[in-house]
């Protein structure tokens, strides 16, 4: 009796032979413990070989694994929106994933797509930029070419300062931060994008220097020419490690050139970033 029941529970082909197991046979509930365990491209991927996998690639238990830890901070206290808590873990994951500003529009966040990190920028507004109301020297010039309205342009100086600071609560991690500068002026000619070389002087005389601290007593320093005009390129201040994700991290970074031996000018300063160093590896940088 055994038997029959066993084999009248198995489906044959027309000549009576077990069909073999398909993916679509997979139980959805399987199936999310399988997805559980992949990178969320991996699951969007997933999502699309049949129903079960659809189906199970929207369980909430799969998102929140790949929200990062601090994920209701995010939303209650930077982003001020709680009702963002009321979604589907994974429409939550896909909202944090896109650029969300904060601070009056001076700074964004964001989460790399790929592994949930967190990932912050400081507009040119929200540095202190020595001489940034004094016209002769610094104006904020419209663009198309950053994630803010306008970026900060250097004329020419000899006192050449810029500093930034932030306080927030990252989930445990190595983070690195970075300057995104631009040597010339670019805009548009004709539909071309061209860039005014103008002003640029000075860089070549003497490097510049990063510096950045934590509240942590983390510091780091280090010099680098900028180069390669009229593109924008991500100089790296240096890391930072966070091992305690309850308490806030107060970062300092500045980025100088303060010998009044000679002027410099010329410069885009667009935005501070901070991601973390297992994605900024992929990124396009100056050590």
């Amino acid at each position: 009796m055994g038997a029959s029941i066993s084999g009248a529970m198995v489906d044959r082909d027309e000549a009576g032979s077990p069909l073999k197991p398909r993916l679509g046979d997979i139980p959805e509930s399987c199936a999310a413990l399988v997805l559980a365990l992949l990178d969320p491209p991996e699951i969007c991927k997933l999502a699309r070989v049949n129903r079960s996998f659809h189906d199970a690639s929207s369980a909430d238990f799969i998102w929140e694994s790949k929200l990062p830890s601090n994920y209701t901070f995010i939303v209650e206290k930077v982003l001020r929106d709680s009702t963002l808590l009321n979604l589907q873990k994974k429409q939550l994951y896909a909202g944090l994933c896109r650029p969300n500003p904060f601070d009056a529009g001076r700074k964004e966040i964001w989460l790399d797509k790929n592994t949930g990190g967190v990932c912050l920028s400081i507009s040119s507004k929200a540095l202190t930029i020595t001489g940034i109301d004094d016209r002769r020297y610094w104006t904020h010039i419209s663009t198309e070419e950053s994630r803010y309205p306008t970026v900060a342009y250097l004329q020419q100086i000899w006192w050449f300062q810029v500093d930034g600071e932030v306080e927030f609560g990252f989930p445990v991690g190595t983070y690195s931060l970075f300057f995104r500068l631009q040597l010339g002026k670019s805009s548009k000619r004709l539909g071309r994008r061209v860039c005014n070389s103008k002003h640029i002087h000075g860089w070549e005389i003497k490097p510049v220097r990063f510096q950045l601290t934590t509240s942590e007593g983390q510091s780091v320093e280090s010099r680098c020419y900028l180069d390669n005009p009229g593109n924008w390129v991500l100089y790296r201040v240096g890391d930072f490690v966070v091992q305690n994700p309850n308490a806030f991290t107060n970062i300092k970074f500045s980025l100088t050139q303060i010998d009044c031996t000679h002027t410099k000018g010329g410069l885009c300063v667009d935005a501070a970033l901070i991601y973390p160093t297992t994605v900024a590896k992929e990124i396009s940088s100056c050590s």
